[in-house]
Order: structure tokens, then sequence, then C-alpha cells
């Protein structure tokens, strides 16, 4: 006589969750492709995000509720249930460091080494093509006092070189970063002996785009760089425009060290 196996059901909300959190995944993937590859709106490919984001909630919300069961019914599915808490986890893990970061750190999306006169953008028509019409925003000096605290190493650089010799240093520099120019405007071409340039930077998930001037300002017996880093998308770095000013001067001073 055969006997009947009879397998134990799976819990349809561990079977959702990993369904959900797959769906999220790729969710993400869509948004950053819609920024980075297709240049789609930066609302368009956060909505996404934020779609994606509400789902890999959805996801652990339903392992959560399939452990219960399992443990009360001993229903089958515990596999699927800790796949979907694993990789909605793995989404949710970069926006819960950010949100880590923008409590700890003030909302600043413009940095400069100069609070009082910081350095400006170009109005050329290369910049203003490479910018795409946009015009950053005037640099709010009050926020100084939050710079100051926040990052009290943010400050300009005094270089032991001429100013073309700086000029041409920052501009090495800059590529050497990873930084495309834009427009440069060499301290020969005007009369004060003051040169310009101007960068693009890209955030690091959804490439949106981050404007840099650099003004290279001769003195006495030194030449002084300053540099400014502001968002195009968004109110708070998260430390991000900090952090890319201080790429700047380390490889600017190892840049002197080495010659």
């Amino acid at each position: 006589m055969r006997r009947i196996i009879v397998e134990e059901p799976f819990s349809q909300a561990a079977v959702w969750s990993s369904r959900l959190a797959v769906f999220a995944l790729a969710c993400a993937a869509v948004s950053v492709a819609l920024a980075r590859l297709l240049g789609a709106e930066p609302r368009s490919a956060l909505t996404v995000f934020g779609a994606a984001l509400t789902l890999a909630f959805l996801s652990i919300w339903l392992a959560a509720a399939a452990a219960v069961v399992i443990w009360r019914t001993g229903m089958r599915g515990a596999g699927k249930a800790g796949a979907g808490f694993a990789l909605a986890s793995l989404l949710l893990a970069y926006p819960a460091y950010l949100t880590f970061r923008a409590v700890a750190l003030p909302p600043l999306a413009d940095v400069s080494t100069d609070f009082e006169q910081p350095p400006s953008f170009m109005i050329s028509t290369k910049a203003r093509e490479a910018r795409a019409g946009y015009a950053p925003p005037a640099f709010n000096r009050a926020t100084a006092v939050d710079q100051r605290q926040a990052y009290p190493d943010v400050v300009p650089l005094f270089v032991d070189l001429e100013a073309p010799q700086a000029y041409q240093m920052s501009l090495r520099v800059a590529k050497d970063v990873g930084w495309r120019i834009v427009d440069a405007s060499p301290p020969n071409l005007r009369g004060d002996g003051v040169a310009h340039i101007e960068a693009l930077d890209r955030s690091p998930v959804f490439g949106f785009p981050v404007d840099i001037a650099i003004r290279v300002t001769p003195l006495a017996n030194q030449t002084r760089i300053d540099i400014r880093s502001t968002l195009r998308v968004g109110k708070h770095d998260f430390g991000a425009n900090a952090r890319r000013i201080r790429k700047f001067l380390l490889a600017a001073q190892d840049f002197q060290e080495e010659k």
C-alpha cells in the first residue's frame, strides 16, 4: 500500500516577500539606468527609486509576517522569507546610511573654501552649454557657520608656485580626480591675474551633475587656490561636496610633493 506524502504548504507571505524584493531591486536598477544612461529628469528617476524603496519595506514586512506564520504553523517558506528580507535590506542599506549622514551633518548643497567671495561660475558659451541652461544659485553666506563646524578642514590651498604653474597644476589635478573640465580661463587673459576653471562631476549612484568652480589667485609670494562644489539636484549633499573638495586638495598636495 502506497503512502501519500502531503507536503507542507508554502507561506504566501514568504513567497510574496521574495518576489517583491526582487521586483524592488529591478525597479531600483531601472531608476539608476534612467538617470545615468538615458538622462531622465531627476524627479522621474527618484520617483521610480522611491517606489522601489516602498516595495522593499513591504517585502520586509511580509518576511516578518511569514516568520510568525511559519513559527506557529510549521509551513514551508523560511528560505524565501529570508531571501526576501536579505534582498530588501540590501536595497535599504544605502538610504539608511544617507539618513544617518543627514542627521549628523548640516543640510548643505553648496560648499566653498571661501565664504566671503566664493569662486564664481563662468558665463562663457562653453560653460552655459555644459550646464544646459542651468545657472548655479548664489552662495548662501548664512551657511558659513554650519560649514565651518562640520568641515573645518575645507580651507583654501596655498602653494609656492607662480599663478600660471598653479593653474596648470589645478587643471591636471581636476582631471586626475575624475572631473570633466568644462571651460578654463588662464591667468594671462585677465588683468587681475586670476584664473578660473569650471568642472563637472557626477553623484556616485544616480550620476546627477555637480558643478565645480576653481579659482587661482596670485599673492605676493604664493598662489591661493579656492574651490566651490554645488549640487544641481537636492538640498542636502550628505557631506559629498566636502569630500569632493578634500579629494582635490589632497591630490594637489601629493602633486606638489612629487614635483
